[in-house]
């Protein structure tokens, strides 16, 4: 069963991807994907799907799974990741969400891609997750970890069904601590996180993700800035969500246009946060 506060934070995220800016972003934007990309040196910054799917190939890279494991996509979204682990590494992905009209379109991906074998979808919570202990090879999370409630118990959930030896990759954002922001930037990272139901971006000091994961017992811990490689993406943020957020400002309908906020006001105090890969290992 869920607290007050989990269930309360689940209608917060499901506001967000169901508001109309995010519904049509996401969509036009990205296809329906909802993370950022990757991009190395000369490669062009409004060529969104590539990176997207670049930015997943780091994932596949780093997932170090055999043919016919199981992975747990914890926050899946469209299904668009775990159609790309499931293709690429051989396995079988199950996919969990809190929006039931993410998890028809994913299924719908799926069988067209002809991956519904491989790939399943079903509603869930990654506080309280519905499988047995060991139950998954891998457990990732890509850019959706940021809007729990409570992640040292979602982490606690995504060791309980790793088996032994698996390991736990998370694509998540970190900042510098608060005390170190200008008062801007610290007014900036407090909107972004309320605005995009990212309690969990809030808490998460630059180091405070490793002691998280250590305490609930993962070891080989590790953590790799790599925001350099998703900059590209977010500097057209900010001139795409320029107008809209100065609209926005002036007649004070900014939580109407969070997404343009982020863009502009994420890359305008780009020094004080972090885009991390960490990586861990269930050692039990």
């Amino acid at each position: 069963m869920t607290s007050p506060e989990i269930n309360s934070n689940l209608q917060s995220v499901s506001r967000y991807y169901d508001h109309t800016e995010s519904r049509v972003g996401y969509k036009y934007l990205f296809g329906g994907t909802k993370h950022f990309g990757w991009y190395a040196p000369g490669d062009r910054a409004w060529h969104f799907r590539s990176a997207l799917r670049r930015m997943e190939d780091e994932l596949v890279r780093r997932l170090q799974v055999s043919e016919d494991e199981q992975v747990l996509d914890a926050g899946c979204g469209v299904g668009d990741v775990a159609r790309t682990v499931a293709a690429k590494c051989r396995v079988s992905v199950v996919g969990i969400d809190v929006l039931e009209y993410n998890l028809d379109e994913a299924r719908r991906r799926s069988s067209a891609a002809g991956l519904d074998q491989v790939t399943s979808f079903q509603l869930g919570d990654y506080h309280v997750l519905d499988f047995q202990d060991s139950t998954f090879d891998a457990v990732y999370t890509m850019e959706t970890l940021v809007h729990a409630a409570d992640p040292a118990k979602a982490l606690s959930e995504f060791r309980r069904v790793l088996r032994p030896g698996g390991r736990l990759i998370m694509f998540e954002y970190s900042h510098a601590p608060v005390e170190a922001m200008t008062p801007d930037a610290r007014r900036a990272l407090e909107r972004v996180c309320d605005l995009g139901a990212m309690p969990t971006w809030l808490m998460l000091d630059d180091g405070r993700m490793q002691q998280l994961l250590e305490a609930e017992g993962f070891t080989d811990v590790r953590a790799e800035d790599v925001t350099d490689r998703m900059l590209p993406m977010l500097r057209v943020f900010s001139v795409l969500g320029r107008f809209p957020y100065l609209m926005g400002r002036v007649l004070g309908k900014v939580p109407k246009v969070v997404n343009a906020m982020s863009g502009v006001e994420w890359y305008r105090h780009r020094s004080v946060w972090r885009y991390n890969i960490y990586t861990a290992t269930n050692s039990d």
